[in-house]
């Protein structure tokens, strides 16, 4: 049978982004994103301890703007991630199944992790600066 033009599932295809959907596949994706994370940070504690000439190699390239870049992004994952694992121990426990409390709690898990990302490198420049 000649069934290969079908697609397998109507996904992509056929459905429109919902910001459930999104924020799921987005949840996904900070995982994945925080994986390579904390393989630089196994990177930059194996240049602490090879010494100071390769210390001076990671800490050079974690304060380019590459670096800052990458910081704020894995920041922003980890608070998105945390934020979005706590909306998933409500649901575990049965809370905001409705559809007005899933797009509720949505979007204050967003808002929430754009918050402590900032609060967090807000408060880093704050006591480097006063230090």
């Amino acid at each position: 049978m000649a069934l290969r033009d079908r697609p397998l599932s109507p996904h992509l295809q056929v459905y429109r982004p919902q910001l459930t959907s999104v924020l799921s596949i987005f949840h996904r994706l900070t995982g994945v994103f925080l994986t390579t994370g904390a393989a630089m940070l196994c990177c930059w504690l194996l240049t602490a301890a090879a010494g100071p000439e390769y210390y001076a190699w990671s800490q050079w390239f974690l304060t380019s703007w590459l670096g800052y870049a990458l910081l704020g992004a894995w920041s922003y994952c980890l608070f998105y991630h945390l934020c979005n694992g706590i909306r998933h121990l409500f649901w575990d426990v049965g809370i905001g199944f409705s559809l007005r409390a899933t797009y509720a709690s949505g979007a204050l898990m967003v808002i929430a992790s754009l918050g402590l990302t900032g609060l967090s490198w807000g408060l880093g420049l704050y006591f480097y600066c006063a230090g």
